[in-house]
């Protein structure tokens, strides 16, 4: 392929000018506005690679434009498959590629973008080599910021706050922040003072067994609590190699009846609570950490013994 060398109109280039206003005022403590859907959450992401890849506001840095470019590409955004094409092109802050380019070039182009169109008249039709930031599939859209934001709006103050802890503290224990709310909202509906008939508390509604294996010596303060409680959780998902449903109705009954039952127990309760907690997750499996825990024997005897009969 031809090595090009060409300037681009910003496609952004008046969303840029206000997100500059709106960046200021962030950085000041100003709320932003959350996104009322996909497709404005990704235009917002593209908006905020605009401005680092051009210093409009912010600083310049367009290693963290060709990220919230590619993300924002990922969920879909034509306009944003044309700046990091464009990126790429011209080896702006990344190494240069232009089958990379051409690759973005042409989705942008599938998606109506004109200016890749154009652009096509010199790389040509390629989606052979996308870059590897498309390759990985995208967070689940329960975990992005749009939709968590949209899941807090409603809350009051205090269970917004609580809310705010939850997702926040996820990311410390490797936990999707989409799971963790979930699991906190079914257990409690945010509550730090609530007591099940269990005698299972605060925000993460731990039984006295699971604080003390987990080193909780304040159920009620919600930020041990929560540790506790994502403690567990990261703890479930190493011991059922990161299979949601299995670790929710866990988290619920306790593992010894998942494997008792070899899948989810037959309580009303536990059932009903995988499945409102998986309405809200959106996926299956979960990445885990296996150095944390051995497997489950029980479930590691039944994967083998389904790849046997598969085999056969």
């Amino acid at each position: 392929m031809k090595r090009l060398k060409f300037s681009r109109k910003l496609g952004y280039a008046g969303a840029a000018l206000l997100l500059s206003a709106t960046l200021h005022a962030a950085e000041q403590g100003a709320a932003a506005r959350p996104a009322e859907s996909v497709e404005e959450y990704a235009r917002q992401l593209a908006e905020r690679a605009l401005a680092h890849e051009h210093g409009e506001g912010v600083a310049r840095d367009p290693g963290q434009a060709a990220a919230l470019y590619c993300e924002a590409a990922r969920l879909g955004d034509g306009g944003a498959m044309y700046a990091l094409g464009w990126m790429y092109a011209n080896g702006r802050g990344i190494d240069r590629s232009d089958a990379f380019a051409s690759a973005l070039f042409t989705m942008a182009a599938e998606r109506g973008d004109e200016q890749a169109r154009n652009m096509l008249r010199f790389t040509g039709v390629e989606l052979a080599q996308k870059p590897p930031c498309l390759d990985t599939p995208p967070p689940s859209l329960a975990d992005s910021e749009w939709n968590l934001e949209h899941r807090m709006r409603g809350l009051s103050k205090d269970r917004r706050e609580i809310a705010q802890m939850v997702v926040e503290l996820a990311g410390h224990y490797q936990i999707s922040p989409g799971f963790a709310l979930a699991i906190a909202v079914t257990e409690s509906a945010l509550n730090p003072g609530a007591v099940s008939p269990k005698n299972a508390m605060g925000v993460m509604q731990l039984i006295p067994d699971t604080a003390a294996r987990f080193n909780v010596s304040n159920a009620f303060d919600p930020r041990e609590n929560i540790k506790g409680g994502l403690a567990y959780l990261r703890w479930l998902l190493a011991y059922f190699e990161g299979d949601l449903v299995l670790a929710a109705a866990a988290y619920n009954a306790g593992e010894g009846a998942v494997d008792r039952y070899r899948g989810i127990p037959p309580y009303k309760e536990t059932q009903a609570y995988v499945e409102r907690v998986m309405r809200q997750v959106q996926r299956r499996h979960h990445p885990f950490d296996s150095k944390l825990v051995e497997p489950s024997p029980v479930f590691v005897a039944m994967r083998l013994a389904a790849q046997q009969k598969a085999d056969e």
